[in-house]
């Protein structure tokens, strides 16, 4: 068996493997970083949103008044006790110094703040609300201020994120090991090294061919499964026939940093039985393959139970004024919560099916909204809704029929928002009065749906160490990412894994390379 050896290895070149690199690298160690594929990961087909607060450059540009104390305590109310209150108040603490320190590494961020509430801003913005800041309930006791910061940059960005930081990464001498999978973790006592299967040595034509599979995989694939499992199926054989075993030994310490495992729906199964009907968020990679060589050696994991499945109702900004409700007719949340939280509900508790009662204003101005606000798939979006999705009646009795729902539900939840006040609790400025017909329920339930999607990532991971990001009972193994519970194990909302990527695979990178390794000479495979 062929051997390399590095004082850091690292298992993932996604954001939060990445920048544990840059870090690990900074001090002063020298680092290898091993992807199955060709780097990036998730983090590569993501929007490209990082979460920061507390007085960002791009906030003070915007005209907002924001502080540590008001990020803390929204942040405190949607993420529970996942980390202590410790962690997440250092979380916010650093937040600008987060942003200065990715501008470094040439990611680029601007302060343009979009002037109504949405998923994700055009084309024209670049910081907005993204989360449930200014919503009933969370506006009360924190400061609501825009903190979703997006890398500047067209269409979803997450692309030029992974770009600029595999480019800073490289720069500071950084091996990178593309197209090889983690197979076992190595060592007596602690941690001192991976095996792995590369295609380093295959021929160039197979090492083209996977690339190109894995990328087609992951961009479109993410969109059709069926489209990804066929390619995935290919990258396999590939991998099979050609790949090769290395030992790869690590003098001071292995980050897992491999995502997490939304494809592996035997897993999402097992710990998460009513996620089903989304599209999974995430590359093939993200199978629990970094959870897995966790678990082997020792590790233990939390929060497995927690998957983000996004029922976003913007944009269209008019959207907010509509009223979601069960196939009984009643209401289910706040519209003006984030996507996350509205998805959450309807799985939990409405089985996953809801329909949002319009009016024909609000239809009119959800068409006109919908040319300005979202981007490409927001609009093929509002298509399927306003067409496909939409059934229309003269009475809210009729259209409650028409969609397959009780009527007399319907019209009770009807008559009391009419009364006023919000029963959900939802805020006069994103009400409408909704009395004019022809009245509309779009069907936004939760299933297999390609023109309306409903996104799930997986949130849980492994326990680590919140000083450390050492792995819990396993030495020198750590974890970041998705592979590890972190500041969004608990609830998600956008910006905020991947800030807890740069956060956490940051803080692995830098006590892995500080860490003391000890590489023993009759090491064995766990």
């Amino acid at each position: 068996m062929d051997e390399l050896g590095a004082d850091v290895v690292i298992i993932g070149a996604g954001a939060a493997g990445v920048c544990a690199a840059i870090e690990a690298a900074d001090a002063g160690a020298d680092v290898l970083l091993v992807d199955r594929f060709s780097g990036g990961g998730a983090s590569r087909v993501s929007g490209g949103v990082v979460y920061a607060g507390g007085g960002t450059p791009q906030q003070r540009a915007a005209g907002v008044d924001d502080s540590v104390d008001a990020m803390y305590a929204y942040l405190r109310l949607e993420t529970g006790d996942v980390v202590s209150a410790r962690t997440l108040q250092r979380f916010c603490e650093e937040s600008v110094d987060m942003m200065a320190w990715l501008e470094r590494q040439g990611v680029p961020f601007e302060g343009s703040l979009c002037d109504y509430k949405t998923s994700y801003p055009s084309n024209k913005h670049y910081l907005y609300y993204s989360g449930s800041e200014l919503s009933g309930g969370f506006r009360d006791v924190a400061k609501p201020a825009p903190r979703g910061h997006r890398v500047k940059g067209p269409g979803t960005s997450g692309k030029l994120l992974m770009k600029q930081l595999l480019a800073a990464a490289r720069r500071r001498g950084v091996r990178v090991l593309p197209q090889t999978e983690a197979v076992s973790l190595v060592g007596v006592g602690a941690v001192s090294g991976v095996v792995v299967r590369s295609l380093r040595d295959a021929p160039w034509w197979a090492r083209i061919r996977h690339a190109r599979l894995a990328a087609w995989s992951a961009k479109p694939g993410i969109y059709v499964p069926a489209l990804r499992r066929a390619l995935h199926a290919r990258v396999s054989r590939i991998e099979q026939r050609y790949a090769r075993e290395l030992r790869i030994s690590a003098r001071r310490g292995v980050v897992l940093a491999a995502g997490g495992y939304i494809v592996n729906r035997d897993l999402v199964r097992e710990h998460a039985p009513a996620y089903r009907g989304g599209l999974d968020l995430g590359t093939s990679a993200d199978d629990g393959s970094g959870l897995r060589l966790g678990l082997s050696v020792g590790g233990r994991a939390a929060e497995l139970d927690r998957v983000s499945a996004w029922r976003f109702l913007t944009p269209p900004s008019a959207f907010l004024g509509g009223l979601l409700v069960d196939a009984s007719g009643r209401r289910i949340i706040d519209e003006s919560r984030y996507g996350a939280a509205i998805g959450e509900r309807m799985i939990t508790s409405h089985g996953g099916r809801g329909w949002l009662l319009v009016d024909a204003p609000l239809v009119a101005s959800a068409r006109h909204d919908g040319r300005r606000q979202g981007q490409w798939f927001a609009t093929l979006q509002l298509r399927y809704l306003l067409g496909r999705g939409r059934v229309t009646a003269g009475t809210i009795e009729e259209v409650a029929r028409r969609a397959g729902i009780d009527p007399a539900g319907l019209a009770a939840t009807y008559d009391e928002y009419r009364r006023g006040p919000d029963p959900a609790g939802k805020l006069a400025e994103f009400a409408r009065p909704l009395d004019t017909p022809p009245y509309s329920l779009i069907d936004v339930s939760v299933k297999p749906n390609l023109g309306y999607p409903c996104p799930m990532l997986t949130l849980g991971g492994l326990v680590v160490d919140e000083d450390t990001g050492a792995v819990a009972g396993v030495p020198g193994l750590y974890a970041a990412g998705r592979t590890a519970v972190g500041i969004c194990s608990r609830s998600y909302v956008s910006g905020l894994s991947l800030a807890d990527c740069v956060f956490s695979g940051r803080r692995a990178g830098l006590h892995s390379a500080n860490g003391v390794g000890r590489v023993d000479k009759n090491e064995n495979v766990f």
